[in-house]
C-alpha cells in the first residue's frame, strides 16, 4: 500500500515581522509573504495564535474532548516557548494544516527567495509521515 503523505510549509521570522504578519499589515516583507500565500490560496497562521485558539475552544467546549489541551496550555504559558512559537508560521489551505505535495512544493519554492535573501529566518517543508516528525505527547503528558 502506497501512502500519499500530506505536507505543510513553515517559516520562522523576526519578532518585528511576526507582529506585522499577525496584524495583517501589508507592508514590506509581510506584504510579499501575503502575496505569495494568496497566490497559492493559503494563509500564514502564527503557531502561537493557533495554540491560543485551540485552548480557547477546548475551554469553551470541554477540555476532556481535547487530548493536547494540557500540553498546549503549558506551552503557551511558558515564556521561552511563547517566544519561539510567536515567530513561527504555518501556511494553511482553508482550515487544513496539511495539503498536497504539489501545492507545498510550489509554495516552498516561491518563499525560497525570501529565505535566500535573509528576509525570513527559516523555511521548512514538512510531510505528515510520523516517522519524520516529532509526535505530540501521548495521553497529554508534558515534555
Amino acid at each position: 500500500m502506497i501512502t500519499e503523505w500530506l505536507y505543510q510549509v513553515r517559516i520562522k521570522v523576526s519578532r518585528k515581522l511576526s507582529n506585522a504578519l499577525r496584524a495583517k499589515e501589508l507592508i514590506g516583507i509581510s506584504k510579499k509573504i501575503f502575496e505569495i500565500a494568496e497566490f497559492h490560496r493559503t494563509i500564514p497562521v502564527c503557531t502561537y495564535d493557533a495554540f491560543l485558539d485551540y485552548c480557547k475552544e477546548a475551554e469553551q467546549k470541554g477540555i476532556d474532548k481535547y487530548p493536547l489541551y494540557t500540553w498546549t496550555k503549558q506551552t503557551i504559558e511558558d515564556p521561552a516557548k511563547m517566544q519561539k512559537h510567536i515567530k513561527s508560521f504555518a501556511f494553511y489551505k482553508g482550515n487544513s494544516q496539511v495539503y498536497a505535495k504539489t501545492l507545498a512544493k510550489a509554495l516552498h519554492l516561491d518563499l525560497l527567495n525570501l529565505y535566500e535573501d535573509d528576509l525570513i529566518e527559516d523555511l521548512t517543508l514538512i510531510d505528515s509521515n510520523p516517522q519524520n516528525n516529532p509526535q505530540p505527547p501521548r495521553n497529554d503528558q508534558t515534555r
